[in-house]
């Protein structure tokens, strides 16, 4: 994970600096980079929100009031950290340099995450709605729209955009020991109930800490909420995935706990996985060498926030055209375009997946996570447990590739070491731009949602796009191809982080 040390002169240390603390740091004063975002309406267009976004507390350093290093390469400090009360007592964090240490910069409605800046590797922001609470969204009967520009992300690489059920205030209210709160990026959580948040609840994750590189390690405890990944993407693959979880927020698992809380694998739809293999990628339908905009609907049963969540839908949009989402067209998995209850059940029996996604609440147990409320998360990461295979290459690799759900994208089962990566790391960086929220159909221009099997027709896009003339697109042409059992996901930002 990324590190901190309290000095420029001190930089070249900061490996032994990556935990984050529940006070508050004096080095450096904490400025959150500005970002715009904008809320939509049907009735009266977009309207531009001032907002800001926080870096994770993990990537912070954190002291003690003398500045002596509360955790060292992947132990902590026995003196200052004796238990994990104490810890908390005793620990500080500190404000974040976000562009020279951290590569994270902003400029108007975009945000840029590089991937290597000196010592540092990766990041993990959440959106603001204030300086001391992260924006809440509920997206049933919403859409939630963004651009991105992903061109440089190789295999192995992962540009994830997603909805995590924390807290708004990073959980300083309910544990009064987290000090720092959302201010400083703390109370993350997510579906595969991590074990590296070195603070859960306000406390140190220290007990049966075991390191796990050089400067990271797990600790007892989990951190679970659900979470709703609206985009894990390199230039080669995309998925969109639910995960529900049966718990209500954080909540601090350890032992089987940790594995019988949440959807851990979700209910994925990766268009490469599910038989289109010329939809996403350099000169494919969705071109990623240059930038494109990502639509996704929240369907509810009744077509209002207080119904429940029926269907995920998908849209893109790129040079002023709409592009309807793939069709599924593998063997055992009739043609679908969106993400439902019938979807995720059939894809699951295609594949001979066990599956969690219905045992965990399915889109009804999703939907109530969205209804109470979720914060923005955006990050660029590698994958220190399985080189992000289960996103762009064959997996598991002990299955046959021909297999239905084993291919997920063309990268081959040696790439995305993150030595490889990280060495190439500093050309490498991930824009958001343009976030748009709002009731469905109003924060894009262009056509709407198709069902399989229809046609619609295309026409301009988003944000300041000028207008083209529409022109009649028909369903994605899929091939087959094949695939097999899903595995659990890795951390969406955590799990492997240097």
């Amino acid at each position: 994970m990324s590190n901190m040390l309290k000095s420029t002169a001190l930089l070249s240390a900061s490996l032994f600096a990556i935990v984050n603390g529940q006070g508050i740091g004096t080095n450096l004063a904490e400025t959150h980079p500005p970002l715009t975002w904008s809320k939509c309406t049907s009735g009266s267009g977009c309207a531009t929100q001032s907002g800001s976004v926080v870096l994770d507390a993990n990537w912070r350093w954190v002291h003690n009031a003398a500045f002596t290093n509360c955790y060292t390469g992947n132990q902590w400090d026995a003196t200052i950290c004796p238990d994990p009360t104490t810890c908390a007592a005793n620990c500080q964090l500190d404000g974040a340099a976000y562009s020279s240490t951290y590569g994270v910069t902003t400029s108007g409605n975009a945000l840029t995450l590089g991937f290597v800046t000196g010592s540092n590797v990766g990041s993990r922001l959440y959106l603001m709605a204030s300086n001391t609470e992260y924006e809440i969204f509920k997206p049933i009967n919403q859409e939630f729209t963004f651009t991105v520009d992903l061109s440089t992300l190789p295999c192995g690489l992962n540009g994830a955009l997603y909805f995590s059920e924390m807290a708004a205030d990073g959980g300083s209210s309910a544990h009064p020991t987290n000090k720092a709160g959302a201010q400083y990026g703390t109370g993350y959580c997510d579906s595969q109930c991590p074990h590296d948040i070195k603070f859960i609840n306000g406390a140190a994750n220290m007990l049966n800490w075991t390191g796990t590189s050089t400067n990271s390690g797990t600790g007892m405890y989990g951190s679970c909420c659900s979470e709703m990944d609206i985009w894990e993407a390199n230039s080669i693959s995309a998925a969109y995935t639910p995960h529900p979880c049966t718990s209500t927020g954080l909540l601090e698992c350890s032992g089987s706990t940790c594995t019988s809380t949440c959807d851990q694998a979700g209910c994925d739809f990766n268009s490469y996985r599910w038989g289109d293999l010329n939809y996403y990628g350099p000169g494919m339908t969705v071109d990623t060498t240059k930038p494109f905009t990502i639509v996704t609907q929240f369907i509810s049963s009744t077509g209002t926030a207080s119904g429940t969540l029926s269907e995920i839908r998908r849209l893109y949009i790129q040079n002023g055209v709409t592009i309807q989402n793939s069709v599924t067209n593998i063997p055992g998995l009739t043609t679908y375009n969106s993400v439902s209850d019938a979807f995720c059940k059939a894809q699951k029996a295609a594949t001979g997946d066990t599956d969690t996604f219905e045992t965990m609440g399915g889109m009804a147990g999703m939907g109530s996570a969205m209804a109470r409320g979720m914060v923005l998360v955006l990050s660029i990461w590698d994958d220190y447990a399985v080189d992000m295979l289960w996103l762009d290459s064959d997996y598991p690799t002990t299955a046959s590739p021909t297999a239905p759900g084993v291919a997920r994208g063309t990268c081959a089962t040696s790439s995305g070491k993150p030595a490889t990566v990280e060495a190439g790391g500093s050309s490498i960086h991930v824009i958001y731009s343009d976030i748009r929220f709002g009731d469905i159909g109003s924060t894009y221009t262009g056509a709407p949602y198709a069902p399989p099997g229809t046609t619609s027709s295309s026409t301009t896009t988003v944000t300041g796009g000028t207008t083209t003339t529409p022109t009649s697109q028909a369903p994605t042409t899929t091939s087959t191809t094949t695939g097999a059992t899903q595995t659990m996901y890795g951390q969406c930002g955590g799990i492997g982080y240097t």
